[in-house]
Order: C-alpha cells, then structure tokens, then sequence
C-alpha cells in the first residue's frame, strides 16, 4: 500500500509541474508578431523580393536557413542581446511562435 501511495503522489507532482519540454509555437501567429515588430529591421516574409530594410539585420529565411539553425536556437537566439539589435523583451509564447514561424521558412529539403 504504501509503494501505490508513492507512486500516486509521484504522479499528482508530475502532473502539477510545469512542461518544461519544447512546445511547438504557432507559426501564424510568430507571423503576425514580426509583422508588427520585426520587420521595420527585418525581412519576415516569405517572397523572394523581401529584403530586411536594415543591411545589418537578416531576412528571417536567412536564419532559418543557417546550417544548424532549430527552433530552440532560434529561441535562444530571440533571447541574447545583440549590439544592432534593439534590448527586446519578447514574451516567452510569442518567442516561441516567433521561433516557430522563423523556422517554417526553412527550406525544405535542408537539415537543421
């Protein structure tokens, strides 16, 4: 009785605690974040003829592109302050979709 007792509460803290495992963004709406606020610096579409306005800022399929990139580096990436970009604090779900939107525009065919 006593292991079905340890093992009911294991199961009662796992269920409580926080999944700290990567859920998937939704790119439609990481897609409408740098619409609003990236593409002043950025190019965030998904034509060809859209060029980041800023040289020193890259086209999000640029990043998406580099060998290597993931979802979780891109996410890292959204996090560490860089000299020409902005101090941004991006809420962790909207860097979440913002990562998984970059990440849509991969091409296919490319391994991370």
């Amino acid at each position: 009785m006593k292991k079905l007792s340890q093992a009911a509460a294991a199961a009662l803290l796992i269920a409580s605690t926080p999944v700290l495992a990567d859920e998937a963004g939704d790119p439609n709406r990481g897609h409408a974040y740098a619409r609003a606020h990236c593409a002043e610096c950025h190019g965030v579409e998904t034509t060809r003829d859209d060029f980041s306005p800023n040289v020193d800022a890259p086209d999000f399929a640029v990043v998406a592109n580099t060998p290597g990139m993931t979802e979780r580096a891109v996410g890292v990436w959204l996090q560490t302050p860089h000299p020409s970009m902005p101090n941004l604090m991006i809420a962790a779900d909207d860097r979440g979709d913002l990562a998984a939107y970059i990440m849509s525009l991969k091409t296919p065919g490319e391994q991370p």
